[in-house]
């Protein structure tokens, strides 16, 4: 199963999938997927490979990616070993756009958990990363992307410590897991 965590920029997805990822490393049913970006690899933010805008187009036009969206000026991607993986009856957990869930239901068993806090709490940690002008801050707030309305969304408020929310995380994936293994 494909289990996509979504959601608005500040909403703390890297964090809680860092602590979920530490918690969950010894589980040989879970992978935690690592984004290729067209973002330097030393621009802050989650562990990434980073390529440039044109090795990018390159490998995906090569077929290295099983997904892949533009969000807020880069190019992001899954490698397309994932598909070997839950093939096999692994759990992949993955932060993708909101703009690719309804692709990815349409390749994968899927699972989405929706990640998210309140408007104030998101503004203040993007001004808190550093990363991006006042401008660009207001245009991620202001960008919406609606979830699809025919698949299953868990929502998680991260609006007070990360552990309490991925702790929240950690739970749904377990869940996830076992409901795999199950199957």
């Amino acid at each position: 199963m494909l289990v996509l965590v979504v959601g608005p920029s500040g909403a703390g997805k890297d964090t809680l999938l860092d602590i979920a990822r530490t918690v969950l490393m010894d589980d040989p049913g879970i992978r935690f997927v690592r984004r290729t970006v067209t973002r330097p690899a030393g621009a802050g933010g989650e562990a990434h490979d980073a390529l440039s805008a044109e090795a990018f187009a390159a490998k995906r036009d090569a077929g290295a990616f099983a997904l892949h969206w533009e969000a807020h000026g880069l190019c992001y991607g899954l490698p397309a070993d994932i598909a070997a993986d839950i093939a096999d009856g692994r759990i992949v957990v993955a932060n993708v756009s909101r703009a690719v869930i309804a692709q990815a239901a349409g390749m994968f068993p899927l699972r989405v958990i929706e990640i998210t806090a309140p408007p104030e709490v998101l503004a203040e940690r993007l001004a808190g990363r550093g990363r991006e002008s006042p401008a660009d801050i207001a245009r991620r707030l202001a960008r919406s992307a609606a979830l699809p309305p025919d698949i299953r969304v868990e929502t998680i408020v991260n609006d007070a410590t990360p552990q309490e929310a991925a702790t929240r995380l950690i739970g749904s994936l377990i869940r996830a897991a076992r409901s795999a293994r199950r199957s």
